[in-house]
């Protein structure tokens, strides 16, 4: 198996930073066994951002091969980055949390939607999305299932992991810093429970829950089978290849 611990986090975008809320869930997985619900710090019942965000990076800097896989969209249709000159991960993920500081203290996501120069319509989607039968558009904000203000509350906090000093040798952001992942190293990735989640049975955790154990658990049950590996290599053309490794993609799309 190529990691030892694998991490499902169900995100959510609702209210502050510092916000506990019902609907952020964090479980994690062993080698051993099905994966367990993480207690939040301090109260030990729900997280904030800001506290999901400081045990991404302690686990990510455990000496161990870790996988995370996070339900909020990591990049942007290409549209959006011809639109704004933005031709790499880095430069999108700064210039993001320059016009979009979700990652500030008091700051929702709601606060800073009108007149936001950086936006986007929801007929705009990435590749990753037009390949998948449900998932929806990183600019549709206020339906069902939307990813938007997940998606808009969490990239600043990716662009804080990317920009650690502590993890930049060992952490592979898949798949912006190349399809293929080298032996020994963490992957952050990004996560879709509907992939999933219809594969276990939900028990008695809530929507929420099952949604970041389903994560959890087909992380490690793909590694287990040795078929992580060619997740990780998605079929695209060599031209959709490198559309992706600046849109992103949803690891388990295939």
């Amino acid at each position: 198996m190529q990691f030892h611990r694998y991490i499902g986090i169900d995100y959510s975008g609702a209210q502050t930073p510092e916000s506990r809320l019902r609907t952020l869930q964090v479980y994690a997985a062993d080698r051993q066994g099905e994966p367990w619900k993480v207690a939040a710090p301090a109260t030990g019942k729900h997280w904030s951002r800001r506290e999901v965000a400081a045990y991404c990076l302690e686990a990510l800097s455990s000496g161990q091969a870790v996988i995370i896989g996070i339900d909020h969209g990591f990049s942007f249709p290409l549209s959006y980055m011809r639109r704004f000159g933005l031709v790499d991960w880095d430069g999108f993920l700064r210039d993001f949390a320059d016009h979009w500081p979700t990652a500030d203290p008091q700051t929702t996501v709601e606060s800073l939607r009108a007149d936001n120069p950086r936006g986007g319509s929801a007929s705009e989607l990435r590749l990753c999305e037009q390949w998948t039968a449900t998932a929806k558009s990183v600019f549709l904000f206020d339906v069902q299932g939307a990813v938007a203000k997940s998606t808009h509350a969490g990239l600043p906090w990716l662009y804080r992991l990317r920009s650690s000093a502590a993890l930049r040798s060992r952490v592979h952001f898949w798949p912006f810093d190349g399809f293929e992942v080298p032996a020994g190293k963490s992957v952050v990735a990004e996560a879709y429970p509907a992939l999933y989640k219809r594969r276990y049975p939900k028990a008695e955790r809530t929507a929420d829950e099952q949604d970041a154990w389903s994560v959890a658990a087909w992380l490690r049950e793909a590694d287990r089978r040795g078929s992580l590996e060619r997740y990780f290599v998605p079929p695209l053309s060599a031209a959709e290849r490198e559309s992706c490794e600046l849109e992103g993609w949803i690891l388990g799309v295939w």
